[in-house]
């Protein structure tokens, strides 16, 4: 058997599928992490999965079993979106702390059980939104912070990215079970990074959602476009579009205007710095311009969990609370669009 270093945070895999395999690299990659167990409903071969990895693991098919190993410290759940729910709450009563995949139930009842279980269980949690972890955004929120685009009055974050057969997700994203809504499914990375960049509470969102007549995209159960509406309570307003069925290259957009200046992708403009304002200045970034999980920054999120767990705090930017607020916002969303565009206010959900 080769000999591995010990790390502090043993992690068990919760379903091991495309996004767990990414998952996992970005986890042994961290300075304290390591995944010792996978869960799955099929049957692995552990000596194959350890020589994959890079690290010992070991494989169950019972997640009760796996749940009560005391020596797993992390559980990433990484599994179809209903099954989240059940598989975190028991994750949390064993006293494990939880990664959990976007979205991260498929109901905000759903979502205020979890993060209320891993309250009462003294746990902590990180929500896969990692796009807030990615060098654009980083960037981005940087420029905002350093108030080189002054007052935000108004922003406009859209996903742009064709989910049809040729993408590995399409063939359990097409119900309504798992899929959920557009913005469920994966819009969500863009009214995320939104509420981020806008900083600020939520009065109220208005939202309408259609579908393509492509045949492609025919197997949906659900809308696979909507363009929500956010009014904050600051009098600043928002968009985030989520396009699932669009036939174009991935494109997350992001359009920000302030008093001071404006934020175009990875360009903008700023009073402060006098430049030229019939000329974009280009900013050095990396832009978010692809859906392969492969290719998302799990491994600098992951790193800021595992810091936070060392700290006994919660993370920075995706904690179970953080992304919670999203998730409301994402719900009222999709319950606007329900009523044909009718305004939700977020203090009225239940």
């Amino acid at each position: 058997m080769p000999h591995y270093a010990m790390k502090k945070y043993n992690v068990g895999i919760i379903g091991y599928g495309w996004a767990a395999s990414a998952h996992i690299e970005a986890i042994n990659k961290t300075k304290q992490g390591q995944v010792t167990a996978i869960y799955s409903s099929r049957k692995l071969d552990d000596a194959e999965l350890s020589a994959k990895h890079g690290t010992p693991i070991k494989s169950y098919q019972n997640l009760d079993e796996m749940l009560a190993n005391p020596d797993i410290h992390v559980v990433d759940i990484s599994s179809y979106p209903s099954q989240h729910r059940d598989q975190a709450i028991k994750a949390a009563n064993a006293k494990k702390h939880i990664i959990l995949e976007k979205p991260m139930a498929n109901s905000l009842q759903e979502v205020r059980e979890i993060v209320a279980a891993a309250k009462a269980n003294g746990v902590k949690g990180c929500v896969c939104f990692e796009c807030r972890f990615s060098n654009q955004f980083q960037v981005t929120k940087a420029l905002i912070d350093e108030g080189l685009l002054g007052s935000l009055h108004y922003g406009e974050v859209d996903y742009y990215h064709g989910i049809g057969p040729w993408y590995g997700q399409f063939r359990w994203n097409t119900g309504k079970k798992d899929g959920g809504s557009a913005l469920l499914t994966a819009g969500c990375h863009a009214l995320d990074a939104l509420l981020m960049v806008m900083g600020g509470e939520i009065e109220s969102v208005t939202s309408f959602s259609t579908k393509t007549k492509s045949e492609i995209f025919k197997p949906y159960e659900y809308d696979t476009t909507s363009v929500t509406l956010i009014h904050f309570k600051n009098g600043a307003v928002g968009k985030a579009a989520a396009v699932v069925d669009c036939l174009q290259p991935y494109y997350f957009h992001t359009h920000l205007c302030g008093s001071q200046g404006s934020l175009l992708d990875d360009k903008f403009h700023s009073m402060k710095l006098h430049t030229d304002k019939h000329a974009w200045s280009k900013l050095s970034m990396k832009m978010l311009d692809s859906g392969d999980v492969s290719d998302h920054p799990y491994e600098s999120q992951f790193q800021a969990f595992f810091d936070a767990l060392d700290e006994g705090k919660d993370m920075p930017l995706t904690s179970f609370p953080e992304a919670m607020r999203t998730f409301e916002v994402i719900f009222a969303s999709d319950k606007s669009a329900e009523q044909g565009g009718k305004p939700v206010r977020i203090a009225d959900l239940d």
